[in-house]
């Protein structure tokens, strides 16, 4: 039994290396060819089948919200006397450190400016504009990103506690396929899928942070822009990231991820208190309004017999990202969740953070919005920079910029080590406690392979190939809810409340 194990660990291990490596000599020796075969597929992708993006995500949000507040919701993720591992802070924080993290910090004051200025059919820089602005944003980081990732982390959840099924994403297939979903072809292909999108995923995620961090510096202390100072900063993130991962989840994580926690909550306050505080609020209750009105509207809002260009830029990008990110963060999400009712697990995986998110967007996006379209034409030339262009702007802006680089350190640390506990675990049979060592040998492919592409100007490529590669995985993700409700209906939990 034990030879089996370690050879099916080989498989997924082996074969997802390889073809990790094949990506990263594409994208060092032939950039241009790389970007171009990604590009194309990426522009196939998005318009023969941005229908079914849109369509997918918002199945996800309706299955969760139906699922939570169904007799299922009752169920415990383990057994029936199970208690939850973690605090409730503890669990948030480092859902929400994995699930979101670095692109809060990067896109929280950028994203709302490029809408401010570049509206979809409106006059850029106008109050319209504004309000165009804070609802875009709040769509995006809200409830469709995160009942995304619960879809998934519910369903191996679910199995790997609740029915003593390997933590892998090939489990999820066993209501479907059979005991031996994981073992054949396809359950081997859907795992090798899930760890190739995971390692172009955070790869992309390091290499973007890195860039951020390193502005900042540049804005704060005058150090330079350079590639050696970006080498120093990922090898230094890579090194802390690696302690981490050796102390293991109860340590490294739990405590990386509270910290991330009180740093986003200062952060958060010494804003709102500095900034234009009552517009803020008024943008936050505006955006929150606009965001439930539409809610339904916007979710399957594609134009037919027009073009769909500022929505494959932007909405239909985001819901490809969020499911290339899906295997990653469902799994991550899943191990941290053990002796949680399916209610309180699905509630606190989709709202909690989705409101978290849009307090964020809602103060960072009105801090850069009350500047003025001159300002905000300036933050978004580079978008790593537009976070600190901003804050330059208000006082104490420098302490708050310094608070910022802070949290992108640490969102960074976070994410490169639950991105490593959680290759480690796919690679390793979907066992709980992976290897240090399995941990470590992903640690340094996914900083070998952001670094690579970085230097080689191809991270933008490495996202959309990453984004093209997943596109199947929101057929996974569909049938997974079919999967998933089948094995509901069956248990033992629920034919004890049919006898009663």
């Amino acid at each position: 039994m034990k030879h089996s194990i370690r050879k099916e660990d080989n498989n997924v291990f082996y074969i997802s290396l390889i073809i990790t490596f094949i990506v990263v000599i594409w994208g060092i020796f032939d950039p241009g060819g790389f970007a171009n075969v990604t590009n194309s597929i990426f522009e196939f992708l998005v318009t023969k089948f941005g229908w079914f993006y849109l369509l997918s995500m918002f199945i996800f949000v309706i299955f969760a919200i139906g699922i939570a507040f169904s007799k299922y919701g009752r169920i415990k993720l383990g057994s029936d006397d199970s208690k939850p591992e973690y605090s409730n802070i503890s669990w948030f924080a480092m859902l929400f450190s994995a699930g979101m993290g670095i692109g809060l910090v990067f896109w929280g004051v950028a994203e709302p400016l490029n809408h401010f200025i570049n509206p979809q059919g409106l006059e850029g820089g106008s109050p319209v504009a504004a309000n165009f602005a804070m609802k875009t944003s709040f769509f995006h980081w809200g409830l469709h990103p995160w009942s995304n990732y619960s879809i998934l982390a519910l369903a191996l959840a679910y199995f790997q506690f609740r029915k003593n099924r390997p933590g892998l994403v090939s489990s999820v297939f066993i209501p479907l396929l059979g005991e031996n979903a994981s073992k054949g072809i396809i359950g081997h292909s859907i795992d090798v899928l899930a760890v190739v999108a995971t390692v172009a995923g955070v790869a992309t995620s390091l290499g973007l942070g890195t860039l951020q961090i390193n502005s900042g510096l540049n804005y704060l202390f005058g150090l330079p822009t350079t590639t050696i100072v970006q080498i120093i900063i990922i090898t230094t993130v890579t090194i802390l990231f690696m302690l981490s991962a050796v102390t293991g989840l109860d340590r490294g994580i739990k405590i990386l991820s509270n910290t991330n926690l009180m740093i986003a909550i200062v952060l958060l306050v010494l804003a709102i208190i500095l900034g234009p505080t009552v517009k803020i609020f008024k943008s936050f209750t505006s955006g929150l309004g606009a965001y439930l009105n539409e809610f339904i509207k916007k979710s399957l809002e594609i134009r037919p017999y027009r073009s769909n260009q500022w929505l494959g830029d932007w909405t239909i990008f985001y819901w490809a990202w969020w499911i290339a990110w899906a295997p990653f963060v469902g799994t991550f999400i899943a191990r941290i969740s053990r002796g949680r009712r399916i209610k309180e697990f699905l509630l606190g995986v989709t709202v909690v953070p989705s409101l978290g998110s849009f307090v964020w967007f809602a103060t960072f996006g009105t801090l850069g919005i009350d500047l003025g379209p001159k300002i905000a034409q300036k933050a978004i030339k580079t978008t790593e920079t537009a976070f600190f262009v901003v804050m330059n702007h208000y006082p104490l802006g420098n302490v708050i910029s310094f608070v910022a680089v802070i949290l992108l350190c640490t969102f960074f640390v976070t994410s490169a080590d639950s991105a490593t506990f959680v290759l480690g675990m796919m690679s390793s049979n979907g066992g709980l406690d992976p290897t240090t060592r399995r941990k470590l040998i992903w640690g340094i492919i996914q900083s070998l392979l952001a670094l690579s592409l970085m230097l080689a100007g191809g991270l933008k490529t490495l996202q959309i190939a990453s984004i093209a590669a997943a596109f199947p995985f929101a057929v996974v993700m569909v049938i997974a809810c079919f999967s998933l409700l089948k094995a509901l209906r069956n248990d033992e939990f629920i034919k004890k409340l049919k006898n009663k």
